[in-house]
């Protein structure tokens, strides 16, 4: 199986993952002292960032929408964001850091809906994922939170609350929705 160019790009992404966590450790542990290290893993998530938009952009216009690219594209989203949110917990000279109950609610809400959606899909044999507007916003608040932080920006509390708060909702919307498809798969 040959790879299209969206599935290229989001595998690019996954690679950049590990890439980010070593600048942002290494930074940590430079005592904070090495600037140039927080720039790179800043540019690093933004590269990561925006590579999602483009092989979104790729997969729809040239229709290179693929199972597998659907698998590894939301994959990707979590993975970069979970790493950077558990990072950004650590207590790094120079940097605000994120409050526990952040990566606590954001990890805790991806394993409701991954255990979920596994109890949905084997109760029914089928699973419907369909993003939301709430979902959309909700990791727009989360990527956010993480550039705020990096960028050093004055008062990131508003922006973890508002992202806290959209990854709650958005957490409860999904599960009445895995609840929906139950009760029709069972009726």
């Amino acid at each position: 199986m040959s790879l299209n160019l969206a599935n290229k790009i989001t595998i690019f992404r996954l690679l950049l993952i590990p890439v980010f966590a070593a600048f942002i450790l290494n930074y940590k542990f430079s005592g904070g002292e090495k600037e140039w290290l927080r720039y790179t893993a800043l540019l690093v998530f933004l590269i990561a960032s925006i590579s999602d938009a483009v092989d979104g952009f790729v997969a729809r216009t040239f229709n290179q929408k693929t199972h597998l690219g659907s698998i590894l594209d939301p994959l990707a989203d979590k993975l970069l964001l979970v790493t950077a949110i558990i990072l950004l917990s650590l207590k790094i000279p120079n940097m605000t850091y994120l409050p526990l109950w952040f990566p606590i609610l954001v990890i805790s809400r991806d394993i409701f809906l991954l255990m979920g959606s596994a109890i949905v899909y084997v109760i029914s044999g089928d699973l419907k994922v369909v993003p939301n507007l709430l979902g959309k916003a909700t990791t727009f608040f989360q990527m956010t939170t993480v550039l705020w932080v990096l960028f050093v920006f004055p008062n990131p509390q508003w922006v973890w609350t508002i992202a806290g708060v959209l990854t709650f909702l958005s957490g409860l919307v999904y599960i009445v929705r895995g609840s929906k498809q139950l009760t029709e798969a069972q009726s």
